[in-house]
This record gives C-alpha cells, structure tokens and sequence, in this order.
C-alpha cells in the first residue's frame, strides 16, 4: 500500500453513502481477485492493451482493434464501467481478450498487469490514473493516450491537483489528440511537448462503417417505426432536454405525421425520461407501437443504428448545457444535425461542421421552428449530409496513426 491507496481509501470512505446506492458488477474484477481471462502469450506477437471507460470509448476503437490484429497483435480490450464490457464483447470476442480495467489501487494494478502482461497500453481520450501509469513505468510498459480530449473542466482539475497528477501526465510515453486545442491542454497538465501530437479523431474513421441493414430494418420493425415518415433523433439527451425536445416536436411537427426517437445518454435517467415522453414506446419493453410516433431508445448500443433511421439529430448536452455529445456518427449517418449553444466538448469538430455548412446551431426556444423548417426542406437536409460527410472523409487516418504510435512504442522498448 502507498500513499495515494491511503488518500483513495479516504475517499472511499467518505463517499459509500453514494456509490453503494449504485447498481455496480464484477466487484471482484476491481480488485482482481479473480485473474482476467486472457490467451497466453505465442511466439513474438505484442500483447497490446487499449482501455476506453464506457460505452463511447469502447465503440471509437472499431477500426483500431481489427487494425492492430490484422498486423499481428494480440489485442486486449479493457473496460470500466458494466455498459463498457457487455459492448466490447459484443464488438471484439472474436478478435481480442476483453477484460474488466481495475480500480487504481496498487495491489489491483499490480495484479493485473501481472495477468494482462502487455507490451504497451493506450489510454482512449484520457483515463489517466496515478498508481496504473506509475506500475506500468516500473515494468517498462510504454503508457500513452490515443484519441486524447481533455475538456477545460478535466484540464482545471488536474492543474489544481498541481504535482501528483503533473508527474503522471509527464511519465506517459506518448499522447495522441484529437485537435489543437487538447494538445495544448495536455502540456499545461505536464505533459512534454515533443510527445504530444495532434491525431484527429478516430470517430471519423468508425463513423465510416455503417450498421448492418438488417439491425437498422430490426429496429424500426420491433419498434413500430414507420421508414416512410420522417423522423428526429434527439441523442444522448440529458436533465430537461428530454422535455425540450418534445416540446418542440409535439407543438410544431407531430401533427405534421413526423415522428420522434430519443435516446438519453445514461441509463440510469431512463426512468426520468419516459415520465418526460408520456406515450413513447420504449425499446426495453420489447412491443412495437407507433401509433403515437414517440419512441424512447432505453437501451445500449443501438443509438448508432437508430441514426441510419434519422433525418435529423438534435445534439443532446448542448442545450443543458453539458458541452455537447459527439455530432460525428449522426452526420456520417445522412442526418442533418441541430445543436444547441454548448458544443465547447467537441469544439473543433462542431466548427468544422458549421463551416461545411452540415450542422445547425439555435437557441433552446428556437429548437421548434429550426426541426420544422428542416423536415419540410428535403433539399436543405440532403445537402447539410453531403457536405457532412465530405468534411468526415477529409479528417479521417487517425486509426493508423494510433496503431502505428502503439507498435512503435513496443518496437522502441524492445530495441532499448
């Protein structure tokens, strides 16, 4: 035990009375108790491991994943939270080990890593923590971010806990972000200069392999969704834009036969939105409705599926406002996208979109009148998803660039 497991079990301590009302798996892989279940090392193939938090992260590594298999890595997934693991089984069993990321205690990471044994680690977008990055340093292991993002919020956090996270983001061996801005957040937390480098996103490339036809037919049948109508996504919503976005349907466009899908962003608000959505057909109860044309997507992993449904997204997290949800996938997708003032998470990328002329932005209390004027101009949206997705392609090859900063840092270590 060191000092940051005494300063974590303090805090653990202090805030049970929370987390214990939380509805949390695989306790036991946490801590390690049980060994992950991985292949054992074969010839001389690097074990490479990449860990994404949840559900976002986990889905960003579609292309990275078979990238790094096809070029002869032994691939391991690892994720945080229950979402996070159910959809990297769902995405990588047949191609990589997924195992359960443990708690950032030093007996936990010790364990781990002793049962993972990886050649390098690639943290998705930031999950930089002290005692796995120190464990990993002792061992050799080269640690680095890929698809770095680090929000002004996260950055000020860091900056205030001053040397005990400078010395962390200064041991990683690399950090590949997605635009400018994050680099330069990255180095005012501690992180060198000439191991920082701007990437893009590798959303850009998962965003070009779209949901097979038959899931996007299943889901508009089980449903009740009716593929001749128009319909509006409101994706990865949060508190009160459930009931914004409903507003703005039922006074301007639900007697005009348009239909209206919405997906909140965490599970544990599904409840809290159906009160929202009074009517909706609700995905987890497995009937197809419609008859209303107010859907309630309360499930995981099939937002991107339901976006190849969609003629316009409305951005949830921008209105809240909690800096915006990722705008990339709805575009690819041939949506047109509305969002709200708050897009200061995806920044760059919600700039971009507005110069191609594929997103809208408004006002809360313009929302109605923008999903209205967009449902009746087929050309307007037609032409905001052709402009999308030439700005998409334009960005893309982050994905090799992170397979080839993974494998280099394995090359490097072994040279040394």
């Amino acid at each position: 035990m060191n000092a940051l497991d005494v300063v974590y079990a303090g805090v653990a301590a202090v805030t049970a009375p929370w987390w214990l009302r939380r509805t949390r798996g695989g306790w036991a892989e946490r801590f390690v108790r049980t060994p992950p279940r991985v292949r054992a090392k074969a010839g001389g193939e690097p074990r490479v491991m990449v860990h994404a938090v949840s559900v976002g992260e986990v889905s960003a590594l579609r292309t990275l994943v078979p990238m790094l298999a096809e070029r002869g890595a032994k691939v391991v997934v690892s994720a945080t939270t229950d979402t996070g693991i159910r959809r990297a089984h769902e995405l990588y069993d047949t191609i990589a080990d997924v195992v359960r990321y443990p708690l950032d205690a030093s007996r936990a990471v010790g364990r781990f890593l002793d049962a993972v044994e990886p050649d390098v680690v690639g943290l998705v977008e930031l999950e930089v923590w002290p005692n796995f990055v120190s464990a990993c340093r002792q061992r050799a292991i080269p640690v680095g971010v890929i698809n770095g993002r680090l929000s002004e919020r996260s950055c000020r956090g860091y900056r205030r806990l001053g040397f005990a996270m400078r010395g962390t983001f200064a041991s990683l061996d690399f950090a590949q972000v997605q635009d400018e801005t994050y680099r330069e957040r990255f180095r005012s937390v501690g992180t060198a200069s000439e191991r920082t480098r701007v990437t893009g996103s590798m959303k850009f490339d998962a965003a070009a392999s779209p949901p097979p036809p038959a899931r996007v037919e299943a889901l508009a049948r089980e449903m009740g969704i009716d593929p001749t109508r128009p319909l509006i996504v409101g994706a990865s919503t949060t508190d009160g834009e459930e009931a914004l976005i409903h507003d703005a349907w039922s006074r301007n466009l639900q007697n005009q036969n348009v239909q209206l899908l919405v997906a909140p962003r965490h599970p544990g608000r599904f409840e809290e939105a159906a009160s929202a959505l009074p009517g909706a057909t609700r995905r987890s109860a497995g009937l197809a409705g419609g008859a209303s044309g107010l859907f309630l997507l309360d499930t995981i992993g099939e937002l991107g599926v339901a976006y190849a449904l969609a003629d316009v997204v409305v951005i949830g997290r921008s209105f809240a406002p909690r800096g915006g949800s990722d705008p990339i996938e709805p575009v690819a997708r041939g949506a047109a996208a509305v969002a709200g003032p708050d897009m200061k998470n995806f920044g760059d990328i919600a700039e971009g979109f507005e110069r191609a002329g594929a997103m809208e932005r408004c006002e809360g209390g313009d929302l109605g009148g923008v999903l209205e004027r967009l449902i009746a101009e087929d050309g307007r949206r037609a032409e905001m998803a052709e402009r999308g997705r030439a700005w998409i392609s334009e960005q893309s090859g982050a994905t090799a660039r992170h397979a080839d900063a993974l494998l280099d840092a394995v090359r490097r270590t072994s040279v040394g």
